[in-house]
């Protein structure tokens, strides 16, 4: 507790934390609550019983869509939200401050991510192979095998073998849907 109610500086002590410092304690943040929710989605997904029982409730979004991003069974937001994130602000080192922008940034990101669009000029498109193409891919009836990293990389995914590429084909009625190049048959 003491941890989270501290001032971010000790007492008469330089009250600034350098950029690089910052800079290191999101990105260890970042990777952390990555690796945590990567194993715990993928058990998730494997383990009939809490798919069954809790993440499907996730999953009864085929389409997904942003008011939807965090609409799970609350074992599951216990184990993969807080849980995770309760790690990654420990590991990482970061200050309570230094957290509210870490954790407003990654729903914000998650939010996104389930918000079922591609918008030119989209910066978490840019920055993030993890993005709501990516995501919609693992939404569907297909791609429930792969894609499980959230909410920032797909460096899991690559290494495990289980992220599973798109591309995304124009609709001629307007807009992109996102198609996974593997051939999905196969699995």
């Amino acid at each position: 507790m003491e941890q989270v109610t501290r001032d971010d500086g000790e007492s008469g002590g330089d009250r600034h934390t350098s950029i690089f410092v910052l800079g290191r304690q999101l990105f260890v943040a970042m990777l952390m609550l990555d690796t945590w929710q990567y194993f715990m989605h993928r058990y998730m997904h494997q383990n009939k019983f809490l798919y069954k029982h809790n993440h499907s409730q996730h999953h009864r979004l085929i389409v997904p869509y942003a008011f939807g991003a965090l609409y799970n069974h609350p074992l599951e937001g216990l184990i993969l939200d807080t849980i995770g994130g309760a790690l990654a602000f420990l590991i990482s080192g970061m200050s309570p401050r230094t957290s509210i922008l870490f954790f407003s940034f990654a729903t914000i990101k998650t939010v996104d991510d389930h918000c079922g669009l591609w918008l030119p000029g989209n910066l978490f498109h840019i920055f993030f192979k993890n993005n709501s193409a990516y995501h919609d891919i693992h939404h569907q009836l297909y791609g429930t095998k792969y894609n499980y990293s959230q909410p920032f990389f797909v460096t899991w995914n690559r290494i495990l073998g289980t992220y599973m590429p798109y591309e995304l084909e124009r609709r001629p009625e307007g807009g992109f849907e996102a198609k996974p190049v593997k051939d999905c048959k196969e699995h």
